[in-house]
């Protein structure tokens, strides 16, 4: 997973920006985690909760995304592709683009965890 932070001299706030396949790592991070330690706090816990307990799914519903682990699996997915709503209109989707890579992807547990580390890393500085 290739990913950079920035910070935006405009807003002043944090920005991730990810390869095409895991751009929805993005916006989540920003829209869902920001600069919260007490969230990444939250979901580091959940990483290791995942890695030690019998539980076969964790789900964290955002207001904007959803984060699944499975397993060493972690999902992330845009609350409007899951909830089967249609995102674009029928002219764009007959185009070669798959717009529902964007809305969704998925990584490793450890890639997802050092993920999370870096993030806090950069907006704490």
């Amino acid at each position: 997973m290739e990913y950079e932070f920035i910070n935006d001299p405009t807003t002043r706030y944090a920005k991730a920006k990810f390869s095409f396949e895991h751009e929805v790592f993005g916006p989540w991070l920003e829209v869902e985690v920001g600069n919260d330690p007490q969230k990444l706090t939250a979901l580091l816990n959940v990483i290791d909760n995942a890695e030690h307990s019998s539980a076969q799914e964790h789900e964290i519903v955002g207001s904007e995304y959803t984060v699944r682990i499975i397993e060493k699996d972690v999902s992330i997915a845009a609350n409007a592709s899951l909830n089967g709503v249609e995102a674009l209109p029928e002219a764009l989707s007959a185009d070669d683009i798959d717009f529902d890579d964007q809305e969704s992807a998925s990584c490793g547990l450890e890639d997802f965890r050092e993920l999370l580390l870096s993030w806090a890393r950069f907006t704490t500085h």
